[in-house]
């Protein structure tokens, strides 16, 4: 565990994957990443490692105003004991009602904890810049009035061969692609999932797009398309940043876009 500053409110980042090399030499680790996307001046962020059964006491979670799950690269259906676990904590985290943004593995796992259903996505690996549509305004997250546009839509970076086939009950689909049914959805004023990366950098996946190349796990016209993508336009991290840390801190919409029926999965 780790700690930044000490005031503030206090956040924790379940982190789900090991650091790369990469990662490791130019940003710290990816707790580091995290902290920078999303944390702010006064805040305490503690560091939990689930992917090694590091987990946060029960008797220490009603101190935190949120937690982040992170990406990992196992798969959110699987049955290993730390998966198991991180299950059961979401399911109590959901039970007090405390804030849980979960990216990319972390949006799936909040999923099946929470009752829904993911698997291997239909469509196959998604590797890149996605344009990502929101189909509603997002309730506990804040948008400006430069995406007031309805509905707008974001470009994030996405890296998942896992998707969410079917949400919780109760559970809102608020963003979709034409990739991916399901890029974000939300439960209450407690519960984000987002399918994409809103923390990463383009040097994060062009390092990680030739780790999957080099280890056989996507082919190399994907690889180059990622690539190309990347180098033809950028993500918007400002506004996911932005939507983020929103959520995280219950910061009510300063200018709530046009309201359009929600719709179920």
């Amino acid at each position: 565990m780790r700690l930044v500053e000490a005031a503030g409110k206090r956040y924790a980042l379940l982190q789900a994957a090991r650091d790369s090399d990469y990662v490791k030499k130019v940003y710290g680790g990816y707790f580091d990443v995290f902290v920078a996307a999303f944390g702010e001046e006064g805040e305490i962020w503690d560091f939990y490692r689930v992917v090694e059964g590091e987990f946060p006491d029960k008797d220490e979670l009603e101190k935190y105003d949120g937690f982040v799950v992170s990406g990992s690269p196992y798969d959110s259906y699987g049955n290993d004991d730390w998966i198991l676990q991180l299950c059961l904590l979401l399911q109590t985290l959901n039970i007090m009602k405390k804030k849980v943004l979960g990216v990319c593995f972390g949006h799936q796992i909040l999923c099946r904890a929470l009752g829904g259903k993911v698997g291997k996505a239909r469509t196959g690996w998604d590797v890149g810049l996605r344009r990502v549509e929101l189909v509603k305004d997002l309730g506990p997250c804040s948008l400006n009035g430069d995406l007031s546009e309805n509905p707008p839509s974001l470009s994030i970076i996405e890296c998942h061969q896992d998707e969410v086939w079917e949400v919780p009950s109760g559970a809102l689909v608020i963003a979709f692609s034409d990739k991916t049914g399901v890029e974000m959805f939300t439960m209450g004023d407690h519960i984000l999932g987002i399918q994409g990366h809103p923390e990463y950098t383009k040097d994060i996946l062009y390092n990680l797009v030739d780790r999957l190349l080099i280890n056989n796990c996507i082919k190399k016209d994907l690889a180059e398309r990622a690539k190309l993508g990347l180098e033809m336009a950028e993500p918007d991290r400002k506004s996911w940043g932005m939507i983020c840390r929103n959520f995280l801190k219950g910061r009510s919409q300063k200018n709530p876009l046009k309201r359009i029926p929600y719709y179920w999965i």
